[in-house]
This record gives C-alpha cells, structure tokens and sequence, in this order.
C-alpha cells in the first residue's frame, strides 16, 4: 500500500510540475509572435527560428538532465527547472529585439528538459507494467496546458497588457512546479548508473550500445520527422487563420485545438499503446497527422480547420506519449534518461530546421502558399509512420 501510494504521489507531482511548461512551450511562442512580429516590426522568417532555439536548447540539455537524473535525483532536477521556467515566463515582459527572443525561447527549452524526462523516468520506474499509461498521464499534462492557459494568456494580453501576463505566468509557474516537485518519492536510492555484465543478461543497453542498433536511428529519424512537422503547426496555426482573415482571436483557437488534442491524446495514446502496441498507435496517429496537413490548405471553414489542427495535435501529443515507453522497451530502462536524450537530439537540433525553418523559407520562397508548405509536412508525417513500423519489437527490461 506505501508503495502504491508513493507511485500516486509522484505521478501527481511530476504532472503538476511539467504543467506550466506545457503552456510556455505550446502556447507562448504561437501567441506572441504575431505581436512581437507587428510590434517590434520582426520578420516571419527571423520568427520562425524561435522554435529552433527552443529546440536547440532541449536537445542540449535532454541528454545532459538524463545522466544529471541519476546522480542528483528527479526532485532536485525539477527545482531547477521550475525557477528557469517561472525566470523564462517573467522574461517575456522584457523582450525587445530578435536577439532576446532567441534567448527567451532556449531558456523555456532548457528548463523543460530538467522537468519532462526527470518526471517521465521516475513514474516509469513506478509503474512499470503500465508504462505508456502513467507515461500518456504526465504527457497529457504537458501537452495540454497550453490549450487551457493560451485563452487566459490572451485575455490577460488584451485587457492588461504583457506585464501581467508574463508575471502572472511566472508566479504559476513557480507555486506549481515548487508543490510538484516536494511530491517527487524516489523508488530506490539513486547511484550512478554502472555498466555490469547483468546489463547484457537482462537485456538493457548501455547508451554506447544502444547508439549501435538500427532501432536507434530508426526512432532518432521518427523524432526528426513527426517532431518537426508537429512543433510548426505551434508557430503557424494562428498565422494560418490570420492569412486567412480570421480574427485573432480565432486565429488562436486554431492553436487551443491543436494543443486540447496535443495533451489529450498523450493519455489516450498512451493507454491504447499499452494494449494495440507502440508502433502501430504511433504509425496510426501520424498516418492521421499527415492527412490532415494535406487537407488543410483546402479549407476556409474555421471548424474545419481546428478539426484538422487538432489531428495533427493527436499526432504530435502521441509522438510524445509512445515513444518514452517503447525507447524503454528497446533499451531497459536503466540508462533510460541518457539514451532518451540522445534520440531527443534529432527533435532538439533537426526538427527545428526540418520543421519551423523550413516551413518559414517555403512559405516565403512561394508567395505563403500554404499548399506546398502544409504538403511538405504531410509528407513528413508519412514518412515518419514508415519509419516507425520499421523499428523492431523488443522487450528489455
């Protein structure tokens, strides 16, 4: 009963931490851009980098959180990451240049690595006969903030200005992630993680091992791919409903459907991948993802268009939600937190380029044709459905 209840304990609390990330992370950068871009008077292709150093930074420091979890624990790591988080958030009532907005972005990028993969080791260790299932629910968290937080974001926006909004933010961020991370109970005294022969006897790979297997580059490509063609939607989908003359209010429940489903889906993900299987729960989603860009550019009907936003959030929160779990099945999950991070380099310094960037330079090359942009990333969740089914079943433990 301790133990069970332990477990509950720091489910709950690595949710409640990595909830204000959730919303920085999928909700700030899509909502102010266009008013950083009308303010400031910043281009839409120097804005789409904002993701790439957002992303840069977590796939910097995913690797570097992963072995800092084992010797520091996930309760000190979380800590860290809630006052870089609430510094991130505060920061946003400051930005005046490009430049500080690069800063912005890798500051929220790299607090979110000392919360997510902390918080997604430790609940695994928990539970791991459900692991997709605890793993979707603090996905879900993640995933989901922004959806509940951009409408409150943007309502502080319009009627109190950036100030409060930012410091709103960061005293959120700070309460919760502090009461989160007191919940954190580790399951076993933390030591450094040892390569031993029982390492090959019960199946689990050493980071050097697993970097050699064709599972691990199949699975580095899939977060490549799905990653970038799931974050551009976090910077287009309110510029999409502008180009099309929404409102901006409008605009940006383009961006609430995408992250409703972008959380959702990490919980319904991850407990159907727990009985259909991980790769074809992932291969599913981003078979849908990728219809869904190809049929958007097709539409004007703004119901329509956040139906399909949301596909692509079903998509992209799945990407989330499976892959923790079936790395873990690859690999063991002994160095779980180094090897994640190693195929969380691919989201970190390719998707960003593969992705926002490249999205950016298409629509800017092509006069906004938003067809041959919104094809290109269907195509890259295609792809990434192929890639995924090509990954070998395993069961490490």
């Amino acid at each position: 009963m301790e133990v069970k209840s332990n477990g509950f304990r720091t489910l709950v609390g690595a949710s409640l931490g990595i909830f204000f990330h959730g919303s920085l992370v999928f909700g700030l950068p899509g909502l102010m851009s266009p008013v950083w871009g009308r303010e400031l008077g910043i281009s839409s292709g120097a804005l789409s980098l904002v993701m790439f150093f957002l992303l840069a930074a977590i796939g910097i420091f995913m690797f570097f959180v992963g072995k800092w979890t084992a010797r520091y624990g996930a309760k000190r790591l979380i800590l860290v990451g809630t006052v870089l988080a609430a510094a991130a958030a505060a920061m946003t009532a400051i930005v005046d240049s490009v430049w500080m907005i690069y800063a912005w972005a890798f500051l929220i990028g790299a607090a979110s690595c000392f919360v997510y993969s902390p918080g997604i080791n430790v609940v695994q260790q928990w539970f791991p006969h459900i692991k997709g299932t605890v793993s979707g629910i603090v996905n879900m968290t993640f995933g989901i903030a922004a959806a509940i937080m951009v409408p409150l974001y943007r309502l502080w926006l319009d009627s109190y200005g950036v100030e409060f909004m930012a410091l709103a933010a960061a005293s959120l961020t700070l309460v919760l992630g502090l009461l989160g991370s007191q919940l954190i109970v580790l399951p076993q005294p933390v030591t450094l993680p040892q390569v031993t022969k029982a390492d090959a006897k019960n199946g689990a790979l050493t980071p050097a091992a697993a970097v050699r297997t064709r599972n691990f580059w199949l699975l580095w490509v899939v977060w490549a791919l799905m990653g970038a063609a799931g974050i551009t939607m976090v910077t287009q989908s309110v510029r999409f409903g502008l180009h099309l003359g929404f409102g901006f209010a409008a605009a940006s429940g383009i961006l609430a459907s995408f992250n409703l489903t972008n959380g959702l889906s990490r919980l319904v993900s991850g407990v159907v991948s727990d009985k259909l299987g991980r790769k074809q729960t992932l291969a599913l989603s981003f078979v849908l993802a990728g219809a869904a860009y190809f049929v958007l550019p097709h539409t004007s009907s703004l119901g329509i268009i956040m139906l399909l936003a949301a596909a692509v959030g079903f998509g992209y929160g799945t990407l989330f939600a499976c892959s923790a779990p079936l790395i873990a099945e690859c690999f063991g999950l002994k160095h779980f937190g180094v090897i994640f991070g190693l195929v969380f380099t691919s989201f970190g310094f390719v998707s960003g380029l593969v992705g926002p960037v490249a999205t950016g330079m298409i629509l800017d090359h092509t006069g906004t044709n938003y067809g041959a942009a919104f094809a290109f990333l269907g195509a890259l969740c295609v792809v990434s459905a192929v890639f995924v089914m090509a990954v070998a079943e395993s069961k490490v433990a």
